[in-house]
């Protein structure tokens, strides 16, 4: 693959990949755009991979927190780190089925531009309702379970290019009322096992593959975008204290029109 590719692929992930605007149907567009070959399932998770190393460096405290409670429920003296982890583990059982299931049964038959704009404007107008109408009282310390496992079905929305994994999430975390930076903190947290997940697969693939020039563009892939997805997300966490989700509603809506103007008019 082109350099040139893979760093625009690695720019465009690590830009959208935890902001609320979909980072899988930017990836599709790609291609679509650009005339080049699609970069395919393998390169798409590899800058998925280069976002988790991202997410986990800006969210060091979280993870280690959760890694102590681990250890220490293990001993019998669970504690918050545990409650937190456990919230993930149990958000993020929905999103394992139902991807199992989409990828036996339909594939590749929703990676269509028409899929990616309905989803972009619909969901992207959901948000600013949701944003506008939510409260702002609650922090991830007043997570219930319940509260998880509804967050954790709203992602299996994601499935659909366009609806936005992370847009999703904030979009159900807003609903119950917590604070926007507090609904993208838990959003980028249930992103660490989907990714961890799908990274493994993808790297027994490559192992299995042998293709030595697939996984040094892999490798190189997931690099770039690491780099740019730790500058979007203190970006979007910077915001997010102290404005509202209307930015990226606002680019969602003129993308989500912008493509169907293209499909159904151009």
């Amino acid at each position: 693959m082109p350099v040139e590719q893979l760093i625009i692929l690695a720019l465009v992930q690590g830009i959208t990949e935890f902001l609320p605007i979909s980072s899988s149907a930017h990836l599709i567009l790609v291609p679509q755009f650009t005339g080049a070959v699609d970069q395919g399932p393998l390169i798409d998770v590899a800058v998925h991979v280069g976002t988790l190393g991202a997410v986990v460096l800006y969210l060091w405290r979280d993870v280690v927190q959760m890694l102590v409670g681990i250890g220490w429920a293990m001993r019998g003296r669970p504690d918050a780190g545990f409650r937190l982890a456990l919230q993930i583990v149990l958000a993020t059982i929905p999103l394992v089925a139902a991807g199992y299931a989409a990828s036996r049964y339909l594939g590749t038959e929703l990676r269509s531009i028409e899929v990616i704009a309905w989803a972009t404007l619909g969901f992207g107008i959901l948000l600013w309702v949701v944003d506008r109408a939510g409260m702002t009282v609650r922090r991830i310390e007043h997570m219930k379970y319940g509260g998880a496992l509804f967050i954790g079905l709203s992602q299996v929305l994601a499935l659909i290019p366009g609806t936005s994994r992370s847009g999703i999430t904030m979009t159900a975390a807003r609903f119950l009322g917590f604070e926007r930076s507090e609904a993208a903190r838990f959003s980028m947290l249930l992103a660490i096992p989907a990714i961890l997940a799908a990274g493994t697969l993808a790297g027994i693939d490559l192992y299995k593959s042998g293709d030595a020039q697939l996984t040094t563009d892999a490798v190189i892939a997931a690099g770039l975008s690491l780099i740019t997805a730790l500058f979007a997300i203190v970006a979007m966490m910077g915001w997010l204290k102290r404005a509202s989700f209307l930015p990226f509603v606002l680019y969602r809506i003129l993308l989500g029109s912008g493509l169907l103007f293209w499909i159904y008019l151009y």
